[in-house]
């Protein structure tokens, strides 16, 4: 008994192990705001209107040779919320919909990722799931993307390296009256305004942070006193 006690401390350390060695090699990356669209389209009548959110930052732990490691960490801004139309975005921003004095943040965080078909591994073009928990106006949610990876790899220009770069697009459809956004108009023909389902479109180019800029080894030059004025 003693020694399959042992036996199975054993194992349970050694998976533990290569846990951490798997995650150790997901690499960082930070979402680049000038590459990245976080988009939204929700029914208006008969038409889809189209929006986004312009002030973003987020981190992407990827590796994808081992996709289960991978995670995503992305806050929101809400109040840079932009359909192209300033009375519009001004609604949007009041307590009918955001409500971003009280809620200034929406957020989505990983809970698993896995690769469609069973794979375990990920090239260009192949599809996978990201699970997670979307907050919107304090209220917590889960969702999962379906999601596609466009590529990735270490490049430079000129000669001078840029780190690890990597693609991804994502799309979910959520349910706005989950998040308490409730305002709409009824139609005198029946129907609404607005539809309850938010379709979330997302491209995403990530890299690694660039390196720290390196101490000034020079010490700052002291400025000579000026002499007093009598």
């Amino acid at each position: 008994m003693r020694q399959s006690t042992r036996t199975l401390k054993l194992v349970l350390v050694g998976l533990s192990m290569l846990a951490a060695v798997a995650t150790a090699s997901a690499d960082a990356l930070n979402i680049d705001p000038a590459h990245t669209n976080v988009g939204f389209t929700v029914r208006h009548f008969f038409s889809k209107v189209p929006g986004r959110f312009t002030d973003f930052a987020g981190t992407v732990q990827f590796d994808p040779k081992n996709i289960a490691t991978s995670s995503v960490d992305v806050t929101i801004q809400a109040t840079s919320v932009n359909t192209a139309n300033e009375r519009r975005d001004n609604h949007l921003r009041s307590a009918d919909f955001f409500e971003v004095e009280k809620f200034p943040t929406l957020a989505f965080k990983s809970s698993k990722v896995t690769a469609d078909a069973g794979k375990t591994a990920l090239t260009a073009g192949d599809k996978f799931k990201i699970a997670g928990d979307l907050t919107i106006k304090g209220i917590t949610k889960p969702v999962t993307l379906d999601a596609t990876y466009l590529g990735g790899g270490s490049l430079g220009i000129g000669g001078n390296s840029m780190g690890m770069v990597a693609g991804f697009e994502a799309t979910t459809t959520v349910n706005r009256k989950d998040f308490n956004i409730l305002w709409n108009r009824t139609l005198d023909q029946g129907g609404t305004m607005l539809g309850d389902d938010v379709t979330i479109n997302i491209a995403v180019e990530a890299k690694t942070p660039p390196p720290p800029k390196p101490a000034d080894s020079k010490p700052a030059e002291a400025k000579p006193a000026t002499p007093d004025k009598k």
